[in-house]
Protein backbone atom coordinates (compact mmCIF):
# COMPACT_ATOMS: atom_id res chain seq x y z
CA UNK A 1 0.00 0.00 0.00
CA UNK A 2 2.76 2.31 0.19
CA UNK A 3 3.42 2.79 -3.98
CA UNK A 4 -0.61 4.36 -3.13
CA UNK A 5 -0.19 5.88 -0.85
CA UNK A 6 2.84 7.82 -2.51
CA UNK A 7 1.01 7.94 -5.33
CA UNK A 8 -1.95 9.95 -3.68
CA UNK A 9 0.81 12.14 -2.39
CA UNK A 10 1.81 12.67 -5.56
CA UNK A 11 -1.48 13.93 -6.91
CA UNK A 12 -2.81 15.64 -4.17
CA UNK A 13 0.54 17.89 -3.58
CA UNK A 14 -0.83 19.83 -6.85
CA UNK A 15 -3.94 20.78 -5.46
CA UNK A 16 -5.39 23.37 -3.19
CA UNK A 17 -5.45 22.51 0.71
CA UNK A 18 -8.64 22.50 1.20
CA UNK A 19 -9.73 20.02 -1.70
CA UNK A 20 -7.32 17.50 -0.65
CA UNK A 21 -8.65 15.17 1.61
CA UNK A 22 -12.08 14.46 -0.17
CA UNK A 23 -9.54 13.60 -3.28
CA UNK A 24 -7.51 11.46 -1.48
CA UNK A 25 -10.42 9.20 -0.19
CA UNK A 26 -11.49 9.50 -3.93
CA UNK A 27 -8.51 8.17 -5.66
CA UNK A 28 -7.77 5.37 -2.79
CA UNK A 29 -11.52 4.04 -4.15
CA UNK A 30 -10.83 4.47 -7.46
CA UNK A 31 -7.86 2.38 -6.88
CA UNK A 32 -8.77 -0.31 -4.43
CA UNK A 33 -11.63 -0.93 -6.91
CA UNK A 34 -9.59 -1.53 -10.07
CA UNK A 35 -7.54 -3.98 -7.15
CA UNK A 36 -7.63 -7.67 -6.74
CA UNK A 37 -7.88 -9.32 -3.03
CA UNK A 38 -4.19 -9.17 -1.62
CA UNK A 39 -2.51 -7.84 -4.78
CA UNK A 40 1.34 -8.02 -5.51
CA UNK A 41 3.32 -4.75 -5.86
CA UNK A 42 3.54 -5.61 -9.79
CA UNK A 43 -0.43 -5.25 -9.52
CA UNK A 44 -0.41 -2.24 -7.49
CA UNK A 45 1.85 -0.84 -9.67
CA UNK A 46 0.02 -1.81 -13.23
CA UNK A 47 -3.24 -0.27 -11.97
CA UNK A 48 -1.23 3.08 -10.94
CA UNK A 49 0.24 2.81 -14.28
CA UNK A 50 -3.28 2.59 -15.98
CA UNK A 51 -4.31 5.95 -13.50
CA UNK A 52 -1.65 7.94 -15.46
CA UNK A 53 1.07 10.14 -14.68
CA UNK A 54 0.53 12.13 -11.42
CA UNK A 55 1.02 15.40 -12.76
CA UNK A 56 -1.44 14.90 -16.07
CA UNK A 57 -4.26 13.36 -12.72
CA UNK A 58 -3.70 16.92 -10.88
CA UNK A 59 -4.19 18.74 -13.69
CA UNK A 60 -7.40 17.33 -14.75
CA UNK A 61 -8.69 17.70 -10.71
CA UNK A 62 -7.99 21.57 -11.33
CA UNK A 63 -8.71 22.17 -14.56
CA UNK A 64 -5.90 23.81 -15.76
CA UNK A 65 -3.93 23.30 -18.69
CA UNK A 66 -0.94 21.78 -18.65
CA UNK A 67 0.54 23.67 -21.17
CA UNK A 68 1.13 27.63 -21.84
CA UNK A 69 -0.82 28.35 -24.98
CA UNK A 70 -3.24 25.86 -25.68
CA UNK A 71 -5.14 24.77 -28.98
CA UNK A 72 -7.57 27.32 -28.49
CA UNK A 73 -5.21 30.37 -28.36
CA UNK A 74 -2.67 28.91 -30.42
CA UNK A 75 -3.38 29.64 -34.02
CA UNK A 76 -4.27 33.62 -32.68
CA UNK A 77 -0.89 33.91 -30.97
CA UNK A 78 1.11 32.58 -33.76
CA UNK A 79 -1.01 35.10 -36.22
CA UNK A 80 -0.30 38.00 -33.71
CA UNK A 81 3.01 36.81 -33.47
CA UNK A 82 3.88 36.97 -37.20
CA UNK A 83 2.14 40.68 -37.69
CA UNK A 84 3.79 42.58 -34.17
CA UNK A 85 6.90 41.18 -34.93
CA UNK A 86 8.04 42.46 -37.97
CA UNK A 87 6.46 46.11 -37.49
CA UNK A 88 8.68 46.14 -33.80
CA UNK A 89 11.59 44.90 -35.16
CA UNK A 90 11.46 47.16 -38.37
CA UNK A 91 10.59 50.25 -36.07
CA UNK A 92 13.48 49.44 -33.73
CA UNK A 93 16.16 49.45 -36.74
CA UNK A 94 14.97 52.60 -38.15
CA UNK A 95 15.22 53.87 -34.72
CA UNK A 96 18.92 52.79 -34.31
CA UNK A 97 19.74 53.71 -37.93
CA UNK A 98 18.82 57.51 -37.35
CA UNK A 99 20.14 58.15 -34.03
CA UNK A 100 23.57 56.28 -34.86
CA UNK A 101 23.89 58.69 -38.06
CA UNK A 102 22.28 61.60 -36.42
CA UNK A 103 24.82 61.03 -33.25
CA UNK A 104 27.72 59.75 -34.57
CA UNK A 105 30.85 61.73 -33.78
CA UNK A 106 32.88 63.63 -36.52
CA UNK A 107 35.75 62.35 -35.12
CA UNK A 108 34.84 58.91 -35.27
CA UNK A 109 36.20 56.85 -37.63
CA UNK A 110 33.62 55.63 -40.48
CA UNK A 111 34.54 51.65 -40.08
CA UNK A 112 34.66 52.25 -36.09
CA UNK A 113 30.85 53.91 -36.63
CA UNK A 114 29.72 51.28 -38.81
CA UNK A 115 30.45 48.63 -36.91
CA UNK A 116 28.96 50.03 -33.86
CA UNK A 117 26.21 50.41 -35.68
CA UNK A 118 25.54 46.95 -37.19
CA UNK A 119 26.37 46.02 -33.82
CA UNK A 120 23.09 47.78 -31.80
CA UNK A 121 21.33 47.35 -35.03
CA UNK A 122 21.30 43.59 -34.21
CA UNK A 123 21.98 44.36 -30.05
CA UNK A 124 17.84 46.27 -30.38
CA UNK A 125 16.50 43.82 -32.84
CA UNK A 126 16.56 40.45 -30.21
CA UNK A 127 16.01 42.38 -27.62
CA UNK A 128 12.75 44.17 -29.31
CA UNK A 129 12.26 40.28 -30.23
CA UNK A 130 12.19 39.23 -27.17
CA UNK A 131 10.22 41.92 -25.39
CA UNK A 132 7.33 40.91 -28.06
CA UNK A 133 7.86 37.49 -27.79
CA UNK A 134 7.38 37.71 -23.75
CA UNK A 135 4.82 39.87 -23.26
CA UNK A 136 2.80 38.40 -26.35
CA UNK A 137 2.82 35.35 -24.36
CA UNK A 138 2.31 36.34 -21.10
CA UNK A 139 -1.20 38.10 -22.46
CA UNK A 140 -2.29 35.25 -24.33
CA UNK A 141 -1.32 33.08 -21.71
CA UNK A 142 -3.79 35.05 -18.99
CA UNK A 143 -6.11 35.44 -21.21
CA UNK A 144 -6.42 31.88 -22.25
CA UNK A 145 -6.50 30.88 -18.17
CA UNK A 146 -9.42 33.79 -17.65
CA UNK A 147 -11.19 32.13 -20.18
CA UNK A 148 -14.25 30.06 -19.26
CA UNK A 149 -15.45 28.80 -21.94
CA UNK A 150 -15.58 24.81 -21.77
CA UNK A 151 -14.81 24.70 -25.95
CA UNK A 152 -11.22 24.13 -27.18
CA UNK A 153 -11.74 25.24 -30.61
CA UNK A 154 -9.42 27.48 -31.77
CA UNK A 155 -10.22 31.10 -32.18
CA UNK A 156 -9.72 33.07 -35.29
CA UNK A 157 -7.79 36.79 -35.56
CA UNK A 158 -11.92 38.44 -34.66
CA UNK A 159 -11.27 36.53 -31.20
CA UNK A 160 -14.34 34.15 -32.00
CA UNK A 161 -14.38 30.67 -33.49
CA UNK A 162 -14.52 29.63 -37.25
CA UNK A 163 -17.27 29.21 -39.32
CA UNK A 164 -18.11 28.79 -42.66
CA UNK A 165 -18.77 32.57 -43.25
CA UNK A 166 -15.40 33.24 -42.56
CA UNK A 167 -14.69 32.30 -45.93
CA UNK A 168 -16.21 35.51 -47.34
CA UNK A 169 -13.23 37.51 -45.50
CA UNK A 170 -10.40 35.45 -46.94
CA UNK A 171 -8.60 37.57 -49.92
CA UNK A 172 -6.40 35.39 -51.90
CA UNK A 173 -3.71 37.25 -53.40
CA UNK A 174 -0.83 35.31 -56.34
CA UNK A 175 2.45 34.86 -54.65
CA UNK A 176 3.50 37.43 -57.67
CA UNK A 177 0.94 39.88 -56.75
CA UNK A 178 2.13 39.98 -53.33
CA UNK A 179 3.88 42.15 -51.34
CA UNK A 180 5.84 41.00 -48.67
CA UNK A 181 6.49 42.66 -44.99
CA UNK A 182 10.20 42.29 -45.84
CA UNK A 183 10.47 44.57 -48.73
CA UNK A 184 8.14 46.82 -47.37
CA UNK A 185 10.27 46.60 -43.84
CA UNK A 186 13.38 46.82 -46.28
CA UNK A 187 11.99 50.03 -47.96
CA UNK A 188 11.43 52.03 -44.14
CA UNK A 189 15.03 50.59 -43.04
CA UNK A 190 16.38 52.17 -46.39
CA UNK A 191 14.33 55.17 -46.30
CA UNK A 192 15.75 56.19 -42.87
CA UNK A 193 19.32 55.44 -43.66
CA UNK A 194 19.33 57.72 -46.92
CA UNK A 195 17.11 60.36 -45.06
CA UNK A 196 19.57 60.07 -42.19
CA UNK A 197 23.25 60.13 -44.19
CA UNK A 198 21.47 63.27 -46.87
CA UNK A 199 21.69 65.67 -43.36
CA UNK A 200 24.89 64.33 -41.89
CA UNK A 201 26.27 64.21 -45.59
CA UNK A 202 29.38 66.71 -44.80
CA UNK A 203 30.37 64.26 -41.85
CA UNK A 204 29.75 60.75 -43.72
CA UNK A 205 30.70 61.11 -47.27
CA UNK A 206 33.62 61.90 -48.63
CA UNK A 207 37.37 61.90 -48.64
CA UNK A 208 39.20 59.51 -46.16
CA UNK A 209 43.08 59.15 -45.71
CA UNK A 210 44.60 55.97 -43.65
CA UNK A 211 47.66 57.83 -42.80
CA UNK A 212 48.57 55.06 -40.26
CA UNK A 213 45.70 55.93 -37.57
CA UNK A 214 43.01 54.27 -38.87
CA UNK A 215 40.42 56.11 -41.37
CA UNK A 216 40.92 59.91 -41.33
CA UNK A 217 38.01 62.06 -42.55
CA UNK A 218 39.64 64.81 -44.64
CA UNK A 219 37.32 66.74 -46.96
CA UNK A 220 33.53 65.96 -47.52
CA UNK A 221 31.69 65.49 -50.97
CA UNK A 222 28.98 67.52 -50.49
CA UNK A 223 28.23 71.19 -49.39
CA UNK A 224 26.06 70.69 -46.86
CA UNK A 225 24.06 74.19 -47.53
CA UNK A 226 23.39 73.65 -50.92
CA UNK A 227 22.04 69.81 -49.58
CA UNK A 228 20.23 71.45 -46.60
CA UNK A 229 18.51 74.24 -49.07
CA UNK A 230 16.85 71.32 -50.54
CA UNK A 231 15.56 70.11 -47.20
CA UNK A 232 11.41 70.96 -48.09
CA UNK A 233 11.83 68.72 -51.36
CA UNK A 234 13.52 65.92 -49.01
CA UNK A 235 10.78 66.03 -46.23
CA UNK A 236 8.37 65.70 -49.32
CA UNK A 237 10.16 62.49 -50.82
CA UNK A 238 10.08 61.03 -46.93
CA UNK A 239 6.69 61.74 -46.66
CA UNK A 240 5.59 60.13 -49.85
CA UNK A 241 7.84 57.50 -49.14
CA UNK A 242 6.76 56.38 -45.91
CA UNK A 243 2.94 56.77 -46.96
CA UNK A 244 3.75 54.50 -49.95
CA UNK A 245 4.98 52.27 -47.42
CA UNK A 246 2.01 52.19 -45.01
CA UNK A 247 -0.11 51.76 -48.05
CA UNK A 248 1.61 48.63 -49.07
CA UNK A 249 1.07 47.09 -45.75
CA UNK A 250 -2.68 48.06 -45.76
CA UNK A 251 -3.24 46.50 -48.98
CA UNK A 252 -0.90 43.49 -48.94
CA UNK A 253 -0.87 43.61 -52.89
CA UNK A 254 -0.01 45.43 -56.13
CA UNK A 255 -3.49 46.79 -56.97
CA UNK A 256 -3.86 49.92 -59.80
CA UNK A 257 -3.76 52.60 -56.86
CA UNK A 258 -0.54 50.98 -55.14
CA UNK A 259 0.85 50.93 -58.70
CA UNK A 260 -0.27 54.35 -59.55
CA UNK A 261 0.78 56.26 -56.27
CA UNK A 262 4.38 54.14 -56.45
CA UNK A 263 4.45 55.61 -60.28
CA UNK A 264 3.63 59.23 -58.39
CA UNK A 265 6.50 58.52 -55.83
CA UNK A 266 8.91 57.70 -58.50
CA UNK A 267 8.87 60.07 -60.63
CA UNK A 268 8.80 62.79 -57.85
CA UNK A 269 11.84 61.51 -56.23
CA UNK A 270 13.38 60.84 -59.60
CA UNK A 271 13.12 65.02 -60.65
CA UNK A 272 14.07 65.88 -57.10
CA UNK A 273 17.37 63.63 -57.05
CA UNK A 274 17.72 65.12 -60.63
CA UNK A 275 17.47 68.67 -59.66
CA UNK A 276 20.06 68.58 -56.51
CA UNK A 277 22.47 66.41 -59.10
CA UNK A 278 22.52 69.45 -61.56
CA UNK A 279 22.86 71.97 -58.92
CA UNK A 280 26.61 73.40 -59.82
CA UNK A 281 27.17 74.18 -56.08
CA UNK A 282 26.73 70.60 -54.67
CA UNK A 283 30.14 69.53 -54.63
CA UNK A 284 32.57 70.88 -52.24
CA UNK A 285 35.27 72.61 -53.13
CA UNK A 286 38.16 71.14 -50.78
CA UNK A 287 36.52 67.28 -52.18
CA UNK A 288 37.33 69.03 -55.86
CA UNK A 289 40.70 69.76 -54.68
CA UNK A 290 41.91 66.07 -53.88
CA UNK A 291 40.15 64.19 -56.62
CA UNK A 292 42.41 66.70 -58.61
CA UNK A 293 45.25 66.25 -56.81
CA UNK A 294 44.66 62.50 -57.00
CA UNK A 295 43.57 62.38 -60.58
CA UNK A 296 44.49 65.51 -62.21
CA UNK A 297 41.53 66.80 -63.08
CA UNK A 298 37.99 66.31 -61.78
CA UNK A 299 35.88 66.82 -65.68
CA UNK A 300 35.10 63.14 -64.73
CA UNK A 301 32.57 64.30 -62.18
CA UNK A 302 29.99 65.57 -64.80
CA UNK A 303 29.67 62.06 -66.34
CA UNK A 304 29.65 60.33 -62.89
CA UNK A 305 26.52 62.75 -62.26
CA UNK A 306 24.97 62.36 -65.40
CA UNK A 307 25.34 58.56 -64.93
CA UNK A 308 23.85 58.54 -61.50
CA UNK A 309 20.84 60.46 -62.66
CA UNK A 310 20.80 57.95 -65.51
CA UNK A 311 20.73 54.76 -63.36
CA UNK A 312 18.45 56.27 -61.21
CA UNK A 313 15.78 56.89 -64.11
CA UNK A 314 16.22 53.67 -65.57
CA UNK A 315 15.88 51.83 -61.90
CA UNK A 316 12.33 54.09 -61.34
CA UNK A 317 10.97 53.00 -64.70
CA UNK A 318 11.46 49.56 -64.03
CA UNK A 319 10.34 49.69 -60.59
CA UNK A 320 6.95 51.77 -61.77
CA UNK A 321 6.85 49.25 -65.07
CA UNK A 322 6.87 45.95 -62.52
CA UNK A 323 4.32 47.71 -60.22
CA UNK A 324 1.87 48.00 -63.53
CA UNK A 325 2.51 44.38 -64.35
CA UNK A 326 2.24 43.00 -61.10
CA UNK A 327 -1.51 45.00 -60.87
CA UNK A 328 -2.76 43.26 -63.62
CA UNK A 329 -1.99 39.66 -63.08
CA UNK A 330 -5.53 38.19 -61.99
CA UNK A 331 -5.96 35.36 -59.70
CA UNK A 332 -6.56 31.97 -61.44
CA UNK A 333 -10.20 31.16 -61.38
Amino acid sequence: MKLIDLYIGEVTRRLPEKNRQDIALELRSAIEDMLPEDPSEQEVKQVLAEMGNPAVLASGYRDKPMHLIGPRYFDLYISLLKLILPIAITVTLVVVIVVAIFTNSSETTIMDATVSLIGDAISASVNAAMQVFFWLTLVIALIERADRSSSQAPLTMNSKEWTPDDLKEVVYIPKEKAISKFEIAGSLIWTAIWTAGYFNADRLVGVYHNRGEGLEFIAPTFNQNVLLSYWPLIILMLVLEIALAVYKWREGQWTKRVAFFNAVVQIVSTGIIALILTNSELVNQAFLDEIGTVFGGTSGLSWIAGAIILTVAIVAVSDVYQGFRKAMIRPAK
